[in-house]
């Protein structure tokens, strides 16, 4: 069902890749797994995308492309899970993580204004960034790992099912022709 699921998702990738006119994307879709739907592609896709959903920079996109390469995980599966941080869930993902990087380094969490000029700016990093940094990585690994384990047990548990399934089918048709 899982499969399924994301087959319909991730459809036609590969034919788009292949179709394309900038040559080094027809490269890509060369690789064993960046289109193929496996219990380990898919499962490094949706650690990779949770992870690259907490960078607190506009480089989300970049980031997933280049760790689905480097890693081996299905591409457009990973580009479709870092919409988890989307206009909506910014905000509250980004105070959270805050949250938790200033009191990981036991600052005081700064109620801020914004104001524009450089003086808000300078003071920007080290209040402010820092924390949400620190916070957004130890969030994005934590997630990430806790989706990637999360996706290899239903994917499992998906696998024993459909055996038991089939084996009391096979039981019930030895059943019948005795």
């Amino acid at each position: 069902m899982l499969k399924r699921f994301i087959k319909k998702l991730v459809s036609g990738a590969k034919e788009r890749f292949n179709k394309s006119d900038v040559h080094w994307l027809k490269s890509l879709s060369s690789h064993p797994n960046l289109f193929h739907l496996n219990r380990n592609s898919v499962s490094l896709a949706f650690g990779i995308g949770i992870f690259c959903a907490f960078i607190p920079l506009p480089i989300q996109t970049i980031a997933t492309v280049f760790l689905s390469l480097a890693i081996g995980a299905n591409l457009p599966l990973a580009l479709t899970v870092i919409w988890i941080s989307n206009p909506f869930t910014i905000p509250p993902m980004f105070f959270l993580t805050y949250k938790l990087g200033s009191i990981l380094l036991n600052s005081t969490i700064e109620d801020f204004n914004v104001e524009l000029n450089w003086q808000w700016f300078s003071n920007l990093g080290s209040d402010i960034l820092f924390p949400l940094f620190l916070g957004s990585f130890l969030c994005g690994i934590l997630f990430g790992l806790l989706g990637y384990f999360i996706v290899l047990m239903l994917w499992r548990w998906q696998i024993i099912s459909d055996w038991e399934i089939r084996r009391a089918e096979r039981k019930k048709k030895k059943v019948n022709r005795i």
